[in-house]
């Protein structure tokens, strides 16, 4: 009798609602239907490098698709092309990837389904490469991953961000004041767009649309004039002022990911107090938007990108991800996928949309 083949899954980068979910898709259908075992690699990439895994059973991933997080960890710093290691109080990053594969090889995985965003695409298609049969999913809820329209984790992170919008409408209401909302997103506006337009924001500040301080506080004084004695301001982390510079919280050496951005809010909160003389207030929704229960969108989104990826790993078609485009599961080369970020084209329909209704960019005065 032939031995039963062994997949691997692993989650890198961020935690995202709907992890588990793909987990829980993957693993079921390479139980049920594929008679495969299934092995989850624990913290990411960085389990691989310390060889440290676990036997998942089909009662082991049951119960678990409305959980948020992952069950097997996750690390947004381990690379194995340049691994962070500590010697003498003294930041080193080195080169494990040989080592990893030789792992990988000894496990004799008949494949391994890498769930992250773009850094841990990037480094599978990289593993690929070096001999690794990897199948990928794509998971952010900033929606900037190359070759799918979208991702799992975006709709969690914009319902809970427009919830967040929602309940700051009434604050800002009661008290006259301008109330500006940050969200995540990095270097792609998608988030701030989604929630900003879904909660009612007058203004929303993107990657994609340098701004000018000018043109808001322009805008907040017209609103205030015509009786609108607040406003709500939706900022992505990482739009920037026209000429300007994101602004950069902390730097993590050792991540794929070096700058973590964040405080564009609170800056423009100040400007925007100097110029107008309303009170202004600064929410930061930071991680909130990670947490929690997926969306029975992203839940049923993760299932079929799990299930998908099953049936690659079967047919082993390696080097690939699974991506949706115009309503339906594709294949997409990882080399594709790690060639850059999706960002919000200016020619993109909500965007247009947004705009006929009034709702200003910060690009115009």
């Amino acid at each position: 009798m032939a031995a039963r083949k062994k997949v691997g899954i692993l989650t890198g980068g961020g935690d995202c609602p709907g992890l588990n979910a793909v987990i829980r898709a993957v693993a079921k259908k390479l139980i049920i239907e594929k008679n495969m075992d299934v092995v989850g690699i624990k913290d990411g990439y960085d389990g691989l490098v310390r060889n440290e895994y676990t036997k998942l059973s089909y009662r082991d991933v049951s119960g678990i698709l409305t959980l948020g997080g992952t069950i097997l960890g996750t690390s947004n710093i381990a690379n194995p092309y340049r691994y962070a290691i500590n010697k003498g109080g003294r930041l080193q990053l080195k080169d494990v990837s040989k080592s990893v594969v030789r792992q990988i090889k000894k496990m004799r995985l008949a494949g391994l389904v890498c769930i992250g965003g773009d850094g841990t695409l990037a480094i599978a298609n990289r593993m690929f490469k070096d001999g690794v049969p990897i199948v990928g999913v794509p998971k952010t809820i900033d929606n900037d991953i190359m070759g799918t329209d979208i991702t799992f984790g975006f709709n969690s992170a914009v319902t809970i961000a427009t919830e967040g919008i929602d309940r700051v409408h009434t604050t800002a209401q009661a008290h006259h004041r301008i109330m500006i909302v940050e969200l995540m997103g990095r270097t792609a506006g998608w988030i701030a767009l989604h929630a900003g337009v879904a909660g009612g924001g007058d203004i929303i500040l993107l990657p994609e649309i340098p701004y000018l301080p000018a043109a808001i506080a322009a805008e907040v004084k017209k609103r205030h004039t015509r009786g609108s004695r607040f406003s709500i301001i939706v900022v992505a982390e990482g739009a920037k002022p026209r000429g300007g510079n994101v602004v950069v919280q902390r730097m993590v050496k050792e991540s794929t990911i070096q700058a973590r951005l964040g405080g564009v809010g609170l800056m423009l909160g100040e400007q925007l107090e100097k110029m107008t003389g309303l009170e202004t207030r600064t929410v930061v929704m930071g991680h909130l938007q990670r947490g929690g229960s997926p969306t029975a969108f992203d839940r049923v989104l993760a299932t079929e990108l799990g299930t998908r990826a099953a049936d690659m790993v079967e047919r082993e078609e390696f080097g690939q991800m699974v991506g949706v485009q115009r309503g339906q599961l594709v294949s997409v080369a990882l080399e594709d996928v790690a060639c850059g970020s999706k960002t919000v084209p200016l020619d993109h329909p909500l965007l247009q949309s947004a705009r006929s209704i009034g709702t200003c960019f910060g690009d115009e005065g």
